[in-house]
């Protein structure tokens, strides 16, 4: 099976369909006179629909087991043809395409069932996936792999030579899955003014996107947060708030960490862990979910010029 702790949970949706294609009007008038000798076609084969649809991990080995929140069957019948729409939700970090198709192809199994007694003729045709929605596909963005990049290290250590840097190359590895060029990356040590200053000369130069890594837990040399925060403009708490309800699912130490983020002017700022692991899991929990943010501050300079 895959692993997808690293995912977030969604709203996931698929709607599936499979064709049932009998040989004779006789057929269909049975099944809606519900005369057929093994009963309601269209009930029993829903029920064991709805059975299928949940089953789904119990017989698909990759497939994980997971919370159906909402199915639906429902049927359109076309001359010979029945066509059976299954729609399935659930909210997790997986989705339920594998499960709506399943559902779809043990409704037709069991109408093929219920109706061989009568029917010599019966086909089971074209069971295929209609749509999907949910995951990082529905929100990721490459007409944001040109946004200006920059990720600093915060680090006494690795700014003597005395460490490697592994938190600042994990985010970078990172941002280039999601199409981000990273246009500067640089260590610094973990002081104030330093800090500062580097944000105050990256977003005066355009940076668009700035990360800091390192300086956000609580020994007395982790003064990112209180170096960043008197020059945000304009605060989103509940991006950090994310961070750390995702971190705290994995690590109960992940509420120790103080990030922060917003925007200095036009630069969007944000302090992450100087842990490898704290930095892959912020990065995990907001991307590519927080370009969204681009597009609405692209949409909200758009209003104010006109």
């Amino acid at each position: 099976m895959n692993n997808i702790t690293q995912k977030i949970s969604t709203l996931r949706k698929a709607v599936a369909t499979a064709i049932v294609k009998v040989s004779s009007m006789q057929t269909i008038e049975a099944i809606n006179n519900k005369t057929v000798p093994k009963g309601d076609v269209f009930e029993f084969s829903r029920a064991a629909g709805l059975l299928g649809v949940k089953k789904t991990s119990d017989l698909i080995p990759d497939c994980h087991p997971l919370p159906i929140e909402y199915a639906a069957i429902s049927y359109e019948v076309k001359e010979l043809e029945i066509h059976i729409i299954v729609e399935v939700h659930t909210i997790y970090r997986t989705g339920v395409e594998v499960e709506a198709m399943h559902g779809a192809s043990i409704v037709a199994l069991t109408m093929y069932d219920m109706l061989k007694p009568i029917d010599k003729g019966i086909e089971i045709n074209s069971i295929k996936l209609i749509r999907k929605k949910g995951g990082k596909s529905d929100f990721s963005d490459h007409l944001f792999s040109a946004l200006k990049t920059a990720v600093i290290v915060c680090s006494d250590s690795i700014a003597k030579g005395d460490k490697e840097d592994f938190a600042g190359k994990a985010v970078i590895e990172k941002l280039q899955k999601h199409h981000l060029k990273v246009g500067i990356y640089q260590i610094i040590p973990d002081e104030f003014s330093l800090i500062q200053a580097k944000a105050k000369e990256l977003s005066s130069a355009g940076t668009q996107l700035l990360l800091f890594t390192g300086g956000t837990g609580l020994s007395p040399c982790d003064v990112t947060p209180e170096a960043i925060e008197p020059l945000i403009t304009r605060n989103i708490p509940g991006i950090m708030e994310a961070a750390r309800i995702y971190g705290q699912e994995r690590m109960p130490y992940a509420m120790l960490s103080r990030g922060i983020a917003g925007f200095i002017n036009n630069t969007l700022v944000m302090t992450l862990p100087g842990s490898t692991r704290g930095a892959e899991e912020t990065m995990d929990a907001l991307f590519p979910y927080i370009l969204h943010i681009f597009k609405v501050a692209q949409g909200m300079r758009h209003d104010k010029e006109e």
